[in-house]
């Protein structure tokens, strides 16, 4: 069962602002509130170069957001899709990673910066659109803290996210499940024991504060401040990636052709481990 304490997380926060500094045994390298920015959609494109290593980048992009983002390049297919079937499924529809027009950065109706990420199935029928995004600060990085606050602002059937940390066959996934449903967490531990999961019971439409903590022996999975879940078994001690990866789902309803839905970033934090506490 959850705790009753709002704040168990190592930053004590669970608001929309984003948090500034660091934060217990966690030094932060990426706080990005994504304010006064304006990156059109098609600006993730090109993002072929040096694919899946830490010198990967989107030639479309310039600047701040080339140093700091990268995307999953089109021609890339998400789990779901039957050019892929990593994880052994047997769906007969996936996705296409297309951050190129799926991914944009702009304020919302209130003025708020966000990252925007609208996924679609075109009216045509075929593959959906779908994203996936990386920051390039914590690529390849063993153990961390990994903090965002998120909303999907439309949800529909067939639509998923599954962000995780991922790599050399270990998984943790900290914002996983279709999005018509609740906010899960899977623990995968590296020597292919069981999962260990959550059901927070919470709703990917509302706004929420997602954390993973990532420490020596240790996996602790947070939504708004609130520990949900604590795996101790075969936790990755390799570098990792951070993916936010955003697909088609991989049970129930297909997405209906000519259908869409999206998620709001308003900010997104990222830290190294410093070895102290935790």
């Amino acid at each position: 069962m959850p705790s009753p304490s709002p704040s168990q997380d190592a930053c004590r926060t669970t608001g929309d602002a984003l948090p500034r500094g660091d934060c217990g045994p966690f030094h932060q390298v990426l706080a990005e509130d994504f304010n006064g920015d304006v990156v059109p959609l098609g600006s993730f494109s090109d993002c072929d170069h040096g694919a899946d290593t830490p010198g990967a980048y989107c030639g479309g992009l310039t600047g701040a957001y080339r140093a700091a983002w990268w995307a999953y390049p089109r021609g890339w297919y998400d789990t779901a899709n039957p050019r892929n079937h990593s994880n052994g499924n047997h769906r007969v529809l996936g996705g296409e990673y297309r951050a190129d027009d799926t991914v944009w950065v702009g304020p919302a109706a209130d003025g708020d910066g966000r990252m925007h990420l609208r996924m679609y199935r075109p009216a045509s029928g075929g593959d959906l659109h779908v994203a996936a995004v990386v920051p390039r600060a914590v690529m390849r990085q063993t153990y961390g803290k990994y903090s965002a606050r998120v909303r999907v602002v439309r949800a529909a059937p067939g639509y998923k996210s599954a962000w995780l940390l991922y790599g050399g066959g270990c998984e943790m996934d900290m914002y996983e499940q279709s999005w018509t449903d609740t906010v899960h967490f899977f623990h995968h531990p590296c020597d292919g024991r069981a999962q260990g999961y959550a059901d927070t019971g919470e709703p990917f439409t509302r706004w929420h504060t997602v954390s993973l903590e990532w420490t020596p022996g240790r996996a602790r999975y947070y939504l708004d401040g609130r520990l949900y879940l604590s795996d101790g078994r075969a936790v990755a001690a390799r570098p990792l990636d951070w993916v936010l990866q955003n697909e088609s789902a991989l049970y129930g309803p297909y997405a209906a052709p000519g259908s869409w839905a999206q998620m709001d970033i308003t900010w997104v934090s990222a830290y190294t481990y410093t070895g102290a506490g935790r």
